[in-house]
């Protein structure tokens, strides 16, 4: 199990204060962090946010189902584990 959770559908003007105040409702929270534009610096419109145990990831799950955060309904899931980025390159072993 996994106590970092996947936002989706967030508005472009959502940012992690908002997110924070509104997990930390049901839980304690260790980090939030909204996806940005590399270049830009806008929102791609997901973010994640770590609690700090299993059960407060559940906690929030429950609490939140069918949130509206800047009136669009929240897709929230537990996140899953980090990949390898596209493009990205495995060292040669010549």
């Amino acid at each position: 199990m996994n106590a970092r959770i996947y936002i989706g559908n967030l508005h472009y003007q959502v940012d992690e204060a908002a997110l924070r105040g509104l997990f930390e409702r049901a839980g304690a929270v260790r980090s939030v962090e909204v996806i940005k534009d590399r270049w830009t610096g806008v929102s791609r419109g997901f973010g994640f946010v770590e609690m700090t145990t299993e059960e407060d990831a559940q906690n929030a799950l429950a609490a939140l189902a069918g949130v509206e955060i800047m009136g669009r309904p929240a897709r929230l899931a537990i996140a899953r584990p980090r990949t390898a980025q596209c493009g990205a390159r495995e060292p040669r072993a010549d």
